[in-house]
């Protein structure tokens, strides 16, 4: 598997940082993970082709994290890239409300056309895709969040945690993960409900015994702070700061 991250950012404009976005490659299937704005350009920057796209997940539905979701399927509707493949969308609990209006809105230009567009609500669950596994366990940030655990059929795998405070539902995730993505959203000493500080995520990534933390979802607040070293207050293991179109292998 590999992990591709699109956006490390929010919905902050940086020149450095886009918004957020992953996909994770299992064989030769891209899986999209949340698409914040410019998410289609960082993906065909990252050479990874839209049309081969057959699952995508959402972990909430603040705007930086699925503002690209219509550019997409209008996208589909273009003669280069139109699709015969379905397409299956997941997110939380009143996504399929949020697609509907998104469809009220656009009409035909966020409908499928030449293919099957299923929508699908998670909130602690597993699917299987046929190749790998998707586990999903709520997550404390909007009043329905989750975050995802994706699992090959070697063992391997990688958890995300989209946006999220200190809660079970992303420790039972990251349990022994060969990469956890934790969000990071403000240095230590910013008080946030709702997300996550560097002692923080190390402490989550502490208690799971993830092989590598990968730290991403940086407010401008991070960028003048020794990020590193606040993890290291509560985890010793492997980190790495997450950077737009940064590739890592399990």
């Amino acid at each position: 598997m590999e992990l591709i991250i699109l956006g490390s950012g929010t919905a902050v404009p940086s020149a450095r940082r886009g918004a957020s976005g992953l996909v994770i490659v299992v064989g030769d299937e891209p899986v999209l993970f949340d698409s914040g704005p410019g998410t289609l350009q960082r993906l065909a920057g990252a050479g990874v082709d839209c049309r081969r796209l057959e699952r995508v997940f959402y972990t909430h539905l603040h705007p930086d994290h699925t503002a690209e979701l219509v550019p997409l399927l209008f996208l589909f509707r273009n003669p280069d890239y139109l699709r015969d493949k379905d397409l299956t969308i997941t997110g939380p609990t009143g996504f399929e409300e949020f697609y509907r209006k998104l469809h009220d809105t656009y009409g035909r230009w966020a409908a499928a056309e030449g293919y099957e567009l299923r929508i699908k609500e998670v909130l602690n669950s597993e699917l299987d895709a046929g190749g790998y596994r998707v586990k999903s366990r709520e997550v404390l940030h909007t009043e329905y969040s989750v975050g995802y655990r994706l699992e090959d059929s070697s063992g391997s795998s990688i958890a995300y945690s989209g946006d999220t405070a200190y809660c079970r539902g992303i420790v039972e995730l990251g349990a022994g993960a060969d990469i956890l993505v934790l969000e990071c959203s403000f240095p230590d000493g910013v008080k946030s409900a709702d997300h996550l500080t560097p002692s923080g995520a190390g402490r989550i990534a502490t208690e799971t015994g993830c092989e590598l933390l990968v730290l991403t979802h940086f407010y401008p607040q991070c960028e003048n702070t020794d990020i590193l070293a606040q993890v290291r207050e509560t985890y010793k293991g492997e980190v790495v700061m997450a950077e737009d179109q940064m590739r890592l292998k399990v």
